[in-house]
């Protein structure tokens, strides 16, 4: 449900996945008071939006992922730019990077919901950013604060291990990445190293998925 009032306030989207995007559309377009002003599979692709649009269309809230299967990741510092401009910014992302979420928190986003969090979680949060609160369930705020044993990965060896750990090949992971499949396997074995220094070894793929699962980077596989 909505908030009540008359106020209409108007929400933008960033989300690569046309499913997801849709159905989001959906959920939010029912909700009295809110309006979808905008709907983009990627930052680039909103900021450029942003730049066209004129004042009276501009958004209260961008609701973004975090994550694109093919191209960079978000940037933090773009983030908190936006943060600085007063846009209020709430994630809906599937969390495979627990310190690129832990990065864009301390840019300034208000609010982390995961993509299997519930719809109502997805309403609930919206409106509460919306009223300049925070949104983060209990265990969201666990994976992403635990740090103990887990070492340091690059973007790209953090989403090499997701895209390798969720059962894709490595000449699926290259593709995904845009790189060549001997860059994905220097990825996955920088990860395993990482791993094996921090008093971790990883010995197979079942080993490598279900350290993946423990330290947050993926769902239960």
């Amino acid at each position: 449900m909505g908030d009540g009032g008359s106020e209409v306030w108007q929400v933008a989207l960033v989300e690569d996945h046309l499913l997801q995007r849709r159905r989001t559309e959906e959920i939010l377009g029912r909700e009295s008071g809110l309006v979808v002003v905008a709907s983009c599979s990627t930052l680039p692709e909103f900021l450029a939006w942003v730049q066209r649009a004129p004042v009276s269309s501009r958004p209260q809230l961008l609701v973004l992922d975090l994550s694109v299967d093919r191209g960079p990741s978000v940037d933090p510092d773009v983030v908190a730019r936006l943060v600085d401009a007063g846009l209020r910014i709430l994630v809906l992302s599937a969390l495979a990077s627990p310190a690129l979420v832990r990065a864009v928190i301390k840019a300034g986003v208000a609010g982390i919901v995961g993509k299997r969090d519930s719809e109502q979680d997805v309403v609930d949060a919206v409106w509460t950013v919306l009223r300049r609160g925070e949104w983060m369930t209990p265990d969201l705020a666990a994976v992403i604060a635990s740090d103990a044993d887990r070492p340091q990965l690059s973007d790209q060896e953090e989403r090499a291990l997701v895209l390798y750990a969720s059962g894709l090949t490595l000449g699926a992971v290259a593709e995904a990445l845009g790189v060549k499949p001997e860059s994905a396997k220097t990825y996955i074995g920088r990860v395993k190293a990482k791993y094996a220094a921090a008093g971790r070894p990883v010995r197979s793929k079942v080993e490598l998925s279900r350290i993946a699962v423990d330290d947050g980077y993926v769902g239960h596989v």
